[in-house]
């Protein structure tokens, strides 16, 4: 009888450990699909992530455009716009007519609109601080179009655009060039305050140094503008009757200048020797007619670069600081070859 009892709790605790065993086990088993159905997650997630991967007709992108002030600047404004239309954007358009205040005002609005991007050109380079910080804190990007802005470099994502230092120096070099490296020259500024001015004035003097006979006579705002240009050469023109040379810092002042140097009675381009910047049709036809020397490019055709730009922000893709457009140099030599594809 004895036994009998042994041998049956002997059985019993066999039992009783084999079915904790089995539940410890029944338990592991339920808990080992965890990791795979995590790893089932993460992968939905990336697939949702990558279904979900913003493209042109997603977007919504504000553009603070500067202003309509030359063929250049209407140039690129039909590029951005022509892009938008070509890639489905929903395109936020704003003309400021070359005032800062109405930028500002623009890209607060852009930010109430909730933007994925928001792109300005810079009507001059200071005063952006509060305005960038605004869209940081509302975590949208904003990219610097053609023109550069100072004190903000960990408030915008990029810039698009040219070197304008190199310009001033290229155009120097061409102008040199044309005057026989020698004669007094004059400067039609842009805009105070525009970078593309700060940077085509300080390249074009530092780089007159290199020649001697060279002297800079005059400089004055000419605001980028072709009936303004006009104006200050006309002005140089009855100050100073021994100009040999002008420096026009975008190629609309330096039409202004060909049509004042006609009307005091000389001949633009072999009197008076004229190199602008930009590259603008008007300019190669000049070229073409011998009324103008040079022209350094400045491509204002940024529309594909700003929308590719714009892509990968909204994707949270990096881009480079700067994105260089691509650029030439053309003496008059060059302009009747170039003069059928030149588009602004």
């Amino acid at each position: 009888m004895k036994s009998l009892r042994k041998i049956l709790g002997l059985f019993l605790t066999v039992s009783l450990a084999f079915s904790l065993s089995a539940c410890n086990n029944g338990g592991g088993a339920s808990a080992a699909p965890a990791p795979s159905e995590a790893s089932g997650g993460a992968s939905s997630e990336a697939s949702s992530a990558a279904a979900a991967k913003k493209t042109g007709k997603d977007l919504v992108v504000g553009f603070a455009q500067e202003g309509a002030e030359s063929a250049w600047r209407t140039g690129e404004t039909k590029s951005i716009k022509e892009e938008a239309a070509k890639r489905g954007v929903n395109l936020k358009f704003s003309d400021a007519q070359q005032k800062q205040e109405n930028q500002i005002k623009a890209i607060r609005t852009f930010i109430q609109q909730k933007v994925d991007v928001i792109g300005v050109a810079p009507a001059v380079d200071t005063g952006w601080e509060e305005v960038f910080k605004e869209a940081k804190t509302a975590n949208i990007p904003v990219i610097l179009i053609d023109r550069q802005a100072t004190g903000v470099d960990d408030l915008y994502a990029t810039f698009i655009g040219s070197d304008f230092v190199q310009e001033g120096k290229d155009a120097c070099d061409q102008l040199a060039k044309a005057m026989g490296e020698k004669g007094n020259v004059v400067i039609l500024l842009g805009t105070t305050g525009a970078s593309a001015a700060t940077g085509r004035t300080k390249g074009f003097t530092e780089q007159i140094a290199k020649y001697p006979n060279m002297k800079i006579t005059k400089q004055q705002d000419g605001d980028f503008s072709r009936q303004t240009g006009k104006q200050v050469m006309e002005s140089f023109l009855k100050s100073d009757s021994n100009i040999q040379g002008v420096f026009a810092e975008n190629d609309d002042m330096g039409m202004g200048a060909v049509q004042a140097i006609e009307e005091a009675g000389k001949a633009p381009g072999k009197d008076i020797k004229l190199v602008g910047c930009d590259g603008i049709k008007d300019a190669f036809q000049a070229m073409v007619d011998g009324k103008y020397n040079a022209s350094v490019e400045c491509n204002p055709l940024l529309g594909p670069q700003f929308f590719d730009a714009c892509e990968k922000l909204a994707n949270g893709e990096s881009v480079p600081k700067w994105i260089k457009s691509q650029e030439s140099v053309y003496p008059a030599s060059k302009a009747a070859e170039a003069l059928p594809t030149r588009t602004y």
